[in-house]
C-alpha cells in the first residue's frame, strides 16, 4: 500500500537553523498494516507522517500509496486516499458549524458541493448511526455546534469524519496526547474499532510506549531521521515498556544515542 524508498528532506538547509530530518527512509507498509511509531523529539516521526500526507516535498526519494507515485503531489492531492486526525482536537472541524454539518463536509469531501446540499432526513439518520458508534451520547445532538463540545467528543468526532469515506490511509498524529487519560483510552479504543472494521492502512506517532506495544501490528522506532528497528507482532506481544528502553539503551552503548536523549525518553515514557 505505501512503498518509501531512499526519502530524504533537509530544512533550512544551508544556514544556521539547517536539519537534517529524514535520512534514506525505506519503508513498506502492507494494506491493513496498522504501524505505530515512536522516537525521541526531533527523531522524524511526525517528519515522516507529513512527507506521506504531502506537506512537503521531498528532497530525494519515492513514495508510492497503492501503486501510485505521489511523490511530486501536494497534500490536496493526495487528499482523496489520505485521511489525518492531528494532536488538537480543535483541529479538523469546523468550529461554528454543527455535528451533522461537519459530517456531512467530511462525506463530501472529494465531491464539489456545498456543504448544506443534501443534508436530509436520509443523510442525518446515516449520520446518527454513525455517531452512535462512539457512544458518547451524541447521536440526538446532531445539530449542536462542535466547538461546545469537550475535548474528547470533539476527537472522536474528528476520528470518525476521517474515517467516514474509508480512505486508503489513515494519518494519526499524536492524536491522544492533548486528551485526559479517560478520554484517550475512550478514543484508542474507537481507533482500533474502526482500523479492524475497515481494515484500514494506518500511520499512528504516539509518545506512549503503551499504546505502541498495545495497539497495531508494527512498532517502528526512529532516531535522528533513520528507522532504527521494525518491531513486528509477534516481537510487540512478548515486550513491555521496559524492554523498549532497554532498546534505546543498547542505542545509547553503540554510541547511536546520547544520554540526554535516553533521559528525555524515560522522562516521556516514564
Amino acid at each position: 500500500m505505501i512503498e518509501i524508498t531512499d526519502l530524504h528532506k533537509t530544512f533550512n538547509a544551508g544556514t544556521v537553523n539547517e536539519v537534517y530530518a529524514l535520512r534514506g527512509i525505506n519503508l513498506t507498509i502492507a494494506s491493513g498494516d496498522f504501524v505505530t511509531l515512536i522516537g525521541t523529539n526531533g527523531s522524524g516521526k511526525s517528519t515522516l507522517l507529513n512527507a506521506v500526507a504531502g506537506s512537503f516535498l521531498p528532497d530525494q526519494g519515492k513514495i508510492v500509496i497503492d501503486g501510485e507515485d505521489v511523490t511530486t503531489k501536494k497534500d490536496f492531492q493526495r487528499a482523496k486516499a489520505i485521511s489525518r486526525v492531528f494532536q488538537s482536537p480543535f483541529m479538523g472541524t469546523a468550529t461554528q458549524m454543527t455535528i451533522a454539518e461537519n459530517l456531512h463536509i467530511a462525506y463530501l469531501r472529494d465531491q464539489k458541493c456545498l456543504p448544506g446540499i443534501g443534508l436530509k432526513n436520509a443523510r442525518c439518520d446515516s449520520y446518527r448511526q454513525a455517531v452512535k458508534q462512539l457512544e458518547m451520547q451524541m447521536e440526538d445532538r446532531l445539530d449542536n455546534i462542535i466547538g461546545s463540545l469537550s475535548g474528547g467528543q470533539r476527537q472522536a468526532l474528528t476520528l470518525l469524519m476521517a474515517v467516514l469515506r474509508r480512505p486508503k490511509v489513515l494519518l494519526l498524529d499524536e492524536h491522544t496526547a492533548a486528551l485526559d487519560p479517560k478520554s484517550a483510552t475512550q478514543v484508542i479504543r474507537l481507533t482500533q474499532n474502526f482500523v479492524e472494521q475497515e481494515n484500514l492502512t494506518t500511520l499512528m506517532v504516539t509518545h506512549s510506549m503503551q499504546q505502541a506495544l498495545q495497539v497495531g501490528n508494527r512498532t517502528i522506532m526512529m532516531n535522528k531521521g533513520q528507522i532504527i528497528d521494525d518491531i513486528p507482532l509477534k516481537e510487540k506481544q512478548r515486550l513491555t515498556v521496559n524492554d523498549l528502553l532497554d532498546k534505546f539503551a543498547d542505542l545509547r552503548k553503540s554510541e547511536r544515542l546520547t544520554d540526554e536523549m535516553l533521559e528525555e525518553l524515560r522522562r516521556e515514557y516514564a
